[in-house]
């Protein structure tokens, strides 16, 4: 395992593609994968980054046959890579290969939720709710992989992050928002894509329970109040290189637009 982790921190400074991990390691598996996570957790912290929350991935079962993948994964969020979305908010690229752009729910946690905790009871959990963009890479050619790959890597690079919206006393009315709304994501020279929260396990509150379950399955550190939580892709992830223009729209929930220019 120490050749893998070795490998991803060495690609989160010099970009570039490699052979899956499941094909040269034979028997890596899951378990493996989310021990290489907290590997790389240890190294990040080490170097001065902090851990503020997680990401899942994968959550459109529609995907998953696609991607070569057989169910979600989870991997941390840090301060390094979360950004919040300002007014002409630009990202820049750099060398990572393979970018892909996602529209998520992120979703900020005010309590700790319990593996047992119903939908009802995961909301109570909730503060606020964001939309926001997810920045993807694939460091495996053409986005072929299994789980266990692209638990160990997160195949993120930046969550943009835009305006909060406090959930309060209209817990109920989120939830049915999150369930039902649409959202398209588009990039201003055509490419777009639509989806909703539908798509996300059900809603950005069912994915939000797969997580808290998958870390108690997987022996993961709990949720903690204060963390946020991007819930995964509400459309399909697109192809994005520097230069363009991306924004993301939605329908049937308070979230007002988010745009931002990659460069």
């Amino acid at each position: 395992m120490a050749k893998i982790a070795d490998e991803v921190f060495d690609t989160m400074t010099a970009p570039r593609e490699v052979p899956p991990f499941s094909e040269r390691f034979p028997g890596f598996g899951l378990e493996d994968s989310y021990r290489i996570v907290n590997e790389i957790r240890r190294r990040r912290e080490a170097r001065g980054e902090r851990v503020i929350g997680r990401k899942i991935g994968f959550t459109n079962p529609a995907a998953w046959a696609g991607y070569g993948i057989s169910g979600p994964i989870w991997n941390y969020l840090y301060d390094a890579t979360t950004i919040d979305l300002k007014s002409g908010s630009a990202f820049p690229l750099g060398a990572w290969p393979n970018v892909r752009m996602e529209t998520e729910v992120a979703l900020g946690l005010c309590e700790t939720p319990d593996p047992s905790m119903e939908d009802i009871d995961l909301l109570h959990c909730i503060e606020w709710a964001a939309l926001d963009f997810e920045i993807c890479t694939s460091i495996f050619p053409d986005w072929r992989f299994k789980v266990s790959d692209a638990a160990a890597t997160g195949v993120h690079v930046a969550l943009l992050l835009g305006a909060r919206y406090p959930i309060g006393e209209t817990r109920k009315q989120w939830a049915d928002a999150l369930e039902s709304f649409s959202v398209t994501l588009s990039e201003a020279a055509g490419a777009h894509a639509t989806g909703g929260g539908v798509q996300v396990l059900g809603s950005p509150i069912k994915a939000l329970g797969y997580l808290v379950r998958q870390l108690a399955l997987y022996d993961g550190e709990p949720l903690h109040a204060g963390e946020v939580v991007t819930t995964g892709t509400l459309t399909q992830a697109l192809p994005a290189v520097s230069s363009e223009l991306w924004r993301a729209s939605v329908k049937g929930a308070h979230f007002a637009d988010i745009q931002v220019r990659l460069t």
